[in-house]
């Protein structure tokens, strides 16, 4: 028996360090290492159980070719040199017809790996492509707002919530997607910290909280400013901290905060005035508050007003003055490490862009060229993406020729040409960095590649190879790739050398100093934001109601919430046959008096339907939601459901900032199954 040094590579913050039992070649679990000082020794309850993951029965043994219509899962197993010479003939054809921008490299985050993640649209950069404008189904709202106010750097160190006196989960599940930080959080609880939690869902982690705030969906800005104006109110702003850390704060309180009494924002809310009052007085005795911030709050119409609002509130109190204090959204950007040699190795500086949650509007009318060959990685936009409908409508299109590299057989794979059999993160050496916490490891593979998979990074150098790309990096080896990350590295990560992470133990590279550091053009907190005010957005925190939301709203009786699954937050868990039985069948949450006015019974098959199309889902009734509301936890493969994908419901309409998706954006109602179908049909 053998203990390997491993690192999770699944779309988590966590990014847990753990330790791989080999016997024989053969992995026999994962746990998690206990020198990870924030990961403390535990796995979460999915990752525990990644070894079934690496031996599930439905891996892809071999690469594969479409023998059936497109979409109906027909395929024949070929070699790797026949699937190779067919992608390398289809793609110079494509190239010396069309051009190169008829290509597009479609590669995510279901490897974390640096290099797994990022050298397949390295690939498509060096060829002239059109690239992947990655993230924004995700994160790209989020992260532009934070950059907008903060600049692009990284959040609150986590492990400092140690020493915070009131802590704030907002809009962040903390036990489905951060459970190490909850871990930390709760320690602090058991020592007379409180906890509150601001989400529409009572979640199980505001079950465990102290105090559970079920804020109406969208209204999270009208809170932040709300609180603000009790902060001015009651004289328990830091005026010191804001005269010098930020700009814009008094233009803010006369022009925006001023309208934002209790009363208007408990109406706006859903929340009682003595509930808003409360908080903003728990808040502003705080001097060392932590706001875990999440990003679902982002993911609708105006969601980076939201995230701007509650990004400025540690500002008014000089929390973000004092460790222990301010707020944490993501940490990647303090972790000063250069990708471009992986992320953009050579190729034109600028080209055709394809955002990631249009990629069925760009398939389906993008033209001169048209997109003509897709290769899709790491990622299963047939049910993540918004308007699946369209994306479905673009892979069927008969000239496009579409490869898709997966450990499973994803519902995009029915629409492939060619399938080919990618490892899991256990079969693959890679650096991490983490986007939750300042650490960052280089781990070992724990296991040789099962069956005939390959890795992403082997799959872009051959590739490359085989298209004339020339570039140093597609010849390299993980261990010889990572280090030009450090190249140039500023900070804690330049105290680095780069052989310190070949013993395979997790490295901290938290900021110095106790307070937040600020990289916008002013230095400061930019409450007001002349960049926004130049692209016509409002330049300061505001919560307005989005005129189209308004006139939804007016034609169907529920709005959607969709939340990471407990057992299933994403498809990449799929595969795991005792996760998908935890975590049940595909369902959907309505509470009692919902279900009462429809006259639908607990665990009956239900109809979601809006203008966009219809799915079908099992029905529990629980009053964990409000009324109004309607949750969807988790992407689930369409396999599994009644019927559909919940995305068949979303627009594929875009945030105020960084061009995200919208899914909470969404308007629907719901009835029997076996009802006569209204998929167009309104109040």
């Amino acid at each position: 028996m053998k203990t390997i040094r491993v690192t999770c590579g699944h779309d988590c913050p966590c990014m847990c360090s753990l330790l791989a039992q080999v016997d024989d070649g053969k992995l026999i679990k994962v746990s998690g290492d206990p020198e990870q000082p924030y990961t403390a020794g535990f796995a979460c309850a999915k990752v525990n159980r990644d070894a079934e993951l690496v031996y599930a029965p439905n891996r892809i043994k071999t690469p594969l070719r479409r023998t059936g219509p497109k979409g109906s899962g027909q395929f024949a197993a070929i070699t790797w040199t026949d699937a190779l010479d067919e992608i390398e003939q289809r793609w110079k054809g494509i190239v010396a017809n069309d051009g190169p921008l008829a290509l597009l490299g479609y590669a995510y985050s279901a490897h974390q790996g640096q290099i797994n993640r990022h050298l397949i649209n390295g690939l498509f950069h060096a060829m002239g492509s059109s690239r992947l404008m990655a993230g924004t189904v995700c994160d790209s709202c989020c992260e532009t707002a934070w950059d907008m106010t903060l600049g692009p750097v990284g959040g609150a160190d986590p492990e400092s919530v140690a020493e915070s006196d009131l802590i704030i989960s907002w809009g962040c599940d903390l036990k489905a997607v951060n459970v190490h930080f909850w871990q930390k959080a709760e320690q602090r609880q058991k020592q007379g910290i409180k906890i509150i939690v601001i989400d529409p869902r009572r979640t199980r982690t505001a079950q465990s909280a102290d105090w559970h705030l079920p804020i109406r969906i969208g209204t999270d800005a009208a809170l932040a400013i709300g609180i603000v104006h009790i902060l001015v109110r009651d004289g328990k702003c830091d005026e010191a901290y804001l005269a010098k850390h930020t700009l814009g704060f008094d233009r803010w309180n006369a022009e925006v905060v001023a309208q934002f009494p209790p009363a208007r924002v408990a109406e706006i809310t859903g929340l009682s005035v003595d509930d808003v009052e409360r908080l903003a007085a728990m808040y502003g005795a705080a001097p060392r508050s932590f706001i875990r911030i999440g990003e679902g709050m982002t993911r609708l119409a105006r969601g980076g007003q939201a995230l701007r609002a509650v990004a400025t509130l540690p500002a008014v109190t000089g929390a973000y003055g004092r460790r222990g204090g301010g707020a944490l959204l993501l940490a990647a950007g303090s972790i000063d490490l250069d990708f471009a040699s992986i992320r953009k190795p050579s190729g034109p500086a600028q080209t055709r862009q394809v955002n990631h949650s249009l990629l069925g509007e760009a398939l389906l009318t993008m033209k001169e060229p048209p997109i003509n060959g897709l290769l899709i990685c790491a990622n299963n936009p047939a049910v993540t993406n918004p308007e699946v409908q369209k994306v479905k409508q673009g892979l069927l299109r008969e000239d496009l020729f579409t490869v898709v590299h997966d450990p499973i057989f994803t519902d995009t794979a029915k629409y492939a040409d060619i399938v080919l059999p990618a490892t899991t993160y256990l079969e693959t050496s890679d650096f991490y960095r983490s986007y939750g916490s300042y650490y960052m490891q280089f781990a070992l593979a724990a296991v040789a590649p099962q069956g005939e998979a390959w890795s992403n990074m082997q799959l872009a150098q051959e590739l490359a190879r085989r298209m004339g790309v020339t570039d140093e990096v597609f010849r390299l080896t993980p261990e010889q790739i990572f280090p030009k990350f450090f190249e140039g590295s500023t900070g804690a990560v330049a105290k680095v050398d780069p052989k310190q992470l070949l013993d395979h133990r997790a490295v901290k590279v938290a900021p110095e100093g106790d307070a937040q550091e600020f990289r916008t053009k002013s230095g400061k907190l930019e409450i007001y934001s002349a960049d926004l005010a130049a692209e016509g957005v409002p330049p300061m925190p505001i919560w307005e109601a989005d005129p189209q939301e308004v006139m939804d709203a007016a034609k169907w009786p529920l709005r959607l919430l969709t939340t990471p699954g407990y057992f299933q937050s994403h498809t990449a868990f799929s595969a795991n046959d005792f996760l998908r039985k935890r975590e049940g069948e595909p369902s959907c949450v309505l509470h009692p008096k919902e279900a009462e006015r429809r006259v639908l019974a607990n665990g009956a098959k239900v109809r979601l339907f809006n203008e966009r199309g219809h799915i079908g889902l099992v029905l529990k009734i629980s009053d964990e939601v409000g009324e109004g509301v309607i949750l969807v936890p988790g992407q689930r493969p369409e396999a599994e459901a009644v019927s559909g994908t919940v995305n068949i419901l979303c627009s594929d309409r875009l945030t105020d900032m960084g061009a995200g998706a919208t899914y909470q954006s969404t308007f629907l109602d719901v009835e029997a199954w076996d009802h006569p179908a209204q998929s167009t049909s309104a109040r």
